[in-house]
């Protein structure tokens, strides 16, 4: 979903700071040889994941869908010495080439990279978490919340990425919805409605649901 005109975007590029030659390689590399690189994080959004965990300062911080690895470096990147970032995924295919990244980063002993169903991995995951970055299968994006808000820390926070999904979350009178949509739909409100949480949606690339646990 275009909230904003190329142009305008390109602004917004040329005025955050330069994504580094490993971002770029990452980007290019994803491009190239994964299917839905769009699913990629990218510099806008990567670049606001590396300030707000520096902001947030977790020590421990979470991902839930490593994909390609672009969005965990950005967290890493955001953590203080001696704080570790867990990030899950399912698809073990792309762990050489994910697990290559990390060493380049050179933040690899502040990653922990695990592979498996997020939803069989989540209830090993011990807290206080301190940060939350949920970008996965969207389906599942209501069980994922129930799984680690208890493990969340007071003041922790839990951001959620697609919960705009392309505009589709508007939905007209009478018009049908897919599987993918009413799950958003449904986490969305979800948290609208958690008195456990204050939360903003923000309108950034595909949107992204951010809540503070009280």
């Amino acid at each position: 979903m275009d909230f904003i005109s190329q142009d305008l975007l390109n602004y917004c590029e040329q005025h955050t700071s330069t994504e580094d030659p490993l971002l770029q390689k990452i980007t290019r590399e994803t491009q190239l040889k994964v299917l839905k690189p769009r699913m990629l994080s990218g510099h806008l959004q990567g670049k606001m994941l590396e300030i707000f965990t520096k902001m947030i300062n977790p020590k421990i911080a979470l991902e839930i869908g490593t994909y390609t690895g672009y969005s965990a470096i950005c967290m890493a990147r955001g953590l203080s010495k001696g704080a570790k970032l867990i990030t899950l995924d399912i698809n073990d295919e792309l762990e050489t080439m994910v697990r290559g990244f990390f060493k380049e980063s050179g933040l690899e002993d502040q990653i922990d990279y695990r592979l498996g169903n997020a939803l069989d991995l989540l209830p090993d995951v011990e807290g206080p978490i301190d940060l939350v970055f949920i970008d996965a299968d969207k389906i599942n994006n209501e069980k994922y919340y129930d799984l680690i808000i208890d493990k969340i820390s007071s003041g922790g926070i839990i951001m959620a990425d697609n919960v705009l999904w392309s505009g589709k979350v508007l939905v007209e009178e009478g018009q049908k919805i897919d599987k993918d949509t009413k799950a958003i739909l449904a986490f969305n409100q979800k948290i609208q409605e958690d008195p456990r949480v204050e939360n903003i949606l923000l309108p950034v690339r595909d949107g992204i649901l951010m809540a503070r646990k009280l």
